[in-house]
């Protein structure tokens, strides 16, 4: 087990970055060297959020500046396709935790169709893995590239692979319907939408054509062993963390909802961030806000043979920054929850 990590940040400036940052300065294990931005170079990190408050931080330098050499982890923040590119650069002692869609889809041609950007080649995405931490803590210690999963697909996928793994649900008709507060689109929020009109309404968004969309089919297909294209509408709400899925599911006559409930509470049992809400309970992303923990909650519908599942995280932690760390603690062999 390492004592301490070096630990270098890029897109530390960014919403993703800054949580990374409040998570990492209380995190006994690790000492952070680099603050990287492609702009405030210079700055002090405070700027851009008053709660990070210790002070021996680095400022905000260019990710050129960083000597490798001095770094054990790399959690990279960067907008799509610009983590690939530093791969070169970096050395391969270095453990990379990438939390854009860089080594998410692993065929090219899905890559491209999903984010419109060439793929990685092929050996290194072999030689990565795609980390839920709940279905990957056996095989994490062994891959030097780790790709974190995008905020909806979390919120999604963990009560969905176990369901389907084990045939408890049709997978046919997927539909998903999914909320979140208005970070979850990023610092650029202004340039995609009309704050003002934002702030006060609810707004769909992506519909029919969500880059996550290839994500989740990809995951969902894996489990099942058998190809499936899900249903999925995201929504922006008037605040700013939080997602809410609400998953429409039919289920075989043999099945009910009270079975797959009781199923997802043995399943998850020993997954310390994973809360199952009593039968047939709405829940709320109060319940998990400014945490890393999911929350599922499995509720009858009107006809026999569907069900309802509802599932909470807060996108910024167990969407992102909370589940980077999660899966570093994994694997390091820290313990799972350690400065969650």
């Amino acid at each position: 087990m390492n004592d301490s990590l070096n630990i270098a940040i890029a897109g530390a400036t960014g919403y993703v970055g800054l949580e990374l940052i409040n998570i990492l300065i209380n995190h006994p294990k690790v000492k952070i060297l680099y603050l990287s931005a492609t702009k405030s170079i210079g700055k002090s990190i405070n700027t851009f959020d008053k709660k990070i408050k210790k002070k021996n931080l680095p400022k905000i330098s260019d990710v050129k500046k960083i000597n490798w050499n001095t770094v054990d982890v790399f959690f990279s923040g960067l907008p799509d396709g610009e983590a690939k590119k530093l791969l070169l650069k970096i050395p391969k002692k270095v453990k990379i935790i990438d939390l854009s869609a860089d080594f998410r889809i692993r065929d090219s041609k899905k890559y491209r169709k999903w984010y419109g950007l060439k793929h990685v080649n092929k050996k290194i995405i072999k030689n990565t893995i795609y980390s839920i931490t709940e279905f990957s803590k056996k095989e994490l210690p062994y891959y030097r590239i780790i790709s974190c999963p995008g905020c909806y697909p979390t919120s999604i996928l963990l009560p969905l692979i176990p369901l389907l793994k084990y045939k408890l649900i049709k997978t046919e008709n997927i539909t998903i319907d999914s909320k979140s507060g208005y970070s979850g689109a990023g610092k650029n929020i202004k340039k995609k939408f009309k704050i003002d009109k934002l702030l006060n309404s609810i707004r769909s968004y992506g519909v029919g054509h969500h880059k996550h969309m290839g994500e989740i089919d990809q995951e969902l297909s894996k489990a099942a062993k058998k190809k499936i294209n899900v249903s999925f509408t995201p929504h922006l709400m008037p605040m700013f963390r939080g997602i809410l899925s609400t998953i429409y599911l039919d289920i075989p006559k043999k099945n009910n909802a009270k079975k797959i409930y009781k199923f997802l509470k043995k399943y998850h049992k020993n997954n310390f961030f994973i809360k199952i809400a009593n039968f047939n309970t709405p829940i709320g992303t109060g319940n998990v806000i400014n945490s890393n923990f999911c929350e599922i909650s499995v509720c009858k519908d009107r006809s026999a043979n569907k069900i309802i599942i509802i599932s909470v995280i807060d996108n910024l932690m167990k969407g992102a920054s909370g589940q980077a760390v999660q899966n570093m603690n994994v694997a390091f062999n820290f313990k799972e929850n350690l400065g969650l």
